[in-house]
C-alpha cells in the first residue's frame, strides 16, 4: 500500500463508547497500514472517566479531548461540530469512525460528511422506533450519511436495507462490547470488591454465599415522573423481599427519589443495598454473579444476554431486539417487575442463546474490513 498510512479518527463521546472502541484501539496499535487517532469529545463529564478508568481497563488515553462538557442538545452538538472540524482540518483523516448513538456520533458524522471524509458507523441500524429518544434521532442522522455500516445483529441489517442502504455496504461483524466483556471477565474474577453504601459504610460481601439481583435506573421516563417512580419503588421493595437487590444509584435517580419523598421507603427496606456509582469492573463483577438484573439501560441488555442472566428492561421499546429474540432480556412495564422477576428466577441459562458473532472476536473482524476498505480506497 506504499508508505502513506490510511488515517482513521475514532470518536468517543461517553463512557460506553470507550468500552466499544478499546478493542479496536488495541487491535490497531502498531498496525503497518492504518494509523488510528482517538478523539474524546468530552460530551459526558464523568469523574470515573479519570486516568484510572483508562488505566484499569488498559484503554489508550485519547490523543485529543475536545472538552465540550454538558449543555443542551443543540449547544453541545454545535460545540462538538465546531471543535471537531478544526481537528479534521489539522489531521486530514481518510475516515472517521463513530460508535453508538450519542450526540457526538451525529455531530462528528455531519462534520466528516461535509468535508468529504468517509464515515464508518459501528452499531449502525439499531432502531427503537421511538423518536422521543434523542438517541434515535442521532442513529437516523448518522446512518443517513455514513459510508460503511458495521452492525451487531441481523435486525440492524434489515433496518438499513429497508431505509435504502445497499447490502454491500452493510457488515454484521458482532459486538465490541462483548469483546471488552470477555477481556475483563477474567480480570474481575481475581478482583476483590469492597462495596460501600451511600454513607460510605461497608456492604456485606453477599455474592459469595447468597443469590442477589442488581438494578440500574436513570431514564427520565422512569425517574422524572413521581407516580412512575413511586410504582418502581414499591415493586423493587417487593422483589427485595424474595431476592436482595444491589442498587448503584445514578445521581439523577437519587435526586428524584429525594425530591418526591420516596428515598425513605428505600432506606427502610432491609434487602435493598444502595451504593454510589461503580466502575465498569466493579459493576461487571457484580453483574456476572447476579441472579437477575432490572434496568432501563441499553448496553446492559447486551451484556446480560452474553452472560445468560435474566434481564428485565423497564422500557416500552428497545433498539436491541435481538436480546429479546435470542437472549435473556424482556421489555416490561413498571408494575410488572415483581411478577416477571419471580418468573425469571425460575428459568435456567439453557433457556437462552447468544447471538451470532457475540464471541469476543469482533475487533479482529472489523480490522479486516478496514484493511480491505483502506486498500481499495488507496488503490
Amino acid at each position: 500500500m506504499g508508505s502513506k498510512k490510511y488515517k482513521i479518527i475514532l470518536v468517543a463521546g461517553a463512557r460506553p463508547n470507550f468500552m466499544k472502541i478499546a478493542p479496536l484501539m488495541h487491535a490497531l496499535k502498531d498496525h503497518p497500514d492504518i494509523e488510528s487517532l482517538l478523539v474524546h469529545t468530552g460530551q459526558h463529564y464523568d469523574e470515573k472517566m479519570s486516568h484510572s478508568f483508562f488505566e484499569q481497563l488498559n484503554i489508550p488515553a485519547p490523543h485529543i479531548n475536545l472538552e465540550v462538557g454538558s449543555a443542551s442538545h443543540a449547544v453541545q452538538t454545535a460545540l462538538i461540530m465546531e471543535r471537531f472540524e478544526a481537528v479534521c482540518f489539522q489531521e486530514q483523516p481518510d475516515m472517521v469512525m463513530v460508535v453508538g448513538d450519542v450526540n457526538s456520533t451525529a455531530a462528528c458524522s455531519l462534520v466528516a460528511a461535509k468535508l468529504h471524509i468517509k464515515i464508518a458507523h459501528y452499531e449502525a441500524g439499531l432502531r427503537s422506533r421511538d423518536r422521543g429518544m434523542p438517541e434515535e434521532i442521532n442513529r437516523l442522522v448518522t446512518d443517513a450519511i455514513a459510508d460503511l455500516f458495521i452492525t451487531t445483529s441481523r435486525d440492524a441489517d434489515e433496518n438499513l436495507q429497508a431505509e435504502g442502504v445497499a447490502p454491500a455496504h452493510i457488515h454484521m461483524l458482532g459486538n465490541l462490547m462483548i469483546d471488552s466483556l470477555v477481556t475483563h471477565l477474567e480480570q474481575t474474577s481475581r478482583m476483590e470488591l469492597k462495596l460501600m453504601d451511600l454513607n460510605a459504610q461497608p456492604i456485606m460481601d453477599i455474592w459469595s454465599d447468597i443469590k442477589y439481583g442488581i438494578m440500574t435506573f436513570h431514564r427520565p421516563s422512569n425517574v422524572d415522573d413521581k407516580a412512575t417512580l413511586g410504582i418502581l419503588v414499591q415493586e423493587w421493595i417487593k422483589v427485595s423481599e424474595q431476592l436482595p437487590l444491589i442498587f448503584p444509584i445514578h445521581p439523577r435517580t437519587q435526586s428524584k427519589l429525594e425530591q418526591f419523598g420516596l428515598m425513605d421507603d428505600l432506606l427502610r427496606s432491609k434487602n435493598i443495598y444502595l451504593t454510589g456509582p461503580l466502575s465498569y469492573l466493579e459493576f461487571l463483577k457484580l453483574m456476572s454473579h447476579a441472579a437477575l438484573v432490572i434496568t432501563d439501560s441499553g448496553g446492559i441488555q447486551e451484556e446480560t444476554t452474553y452472560l445468560k442472566i435474566p434481564c428485565l428492561t423497564v422500557r416500552p421499546t428497545t433498539e436491541r431486539p435481538v436480546t429479546i429474540w435470542e437472549g435473556s432480556n424482556q421489555l416490561i412495564k413498571a408494575d410488572e417487575i415483581f411478577n416477571k422477576a419471580i418468573e425469571s428466577l425460575a428459568k435456567t441459562s439453557s433457556d437462552y442463546t447468544i447471538p451470532r458473532y457475540w464471541d469476543g472476536s469482533t475487533a479482529s473482524r472489523i480490522i479486516k474490513l478496514l484493511e480491505d476498505f483502506s486498500s481499495a480506497s488507496m488503490g
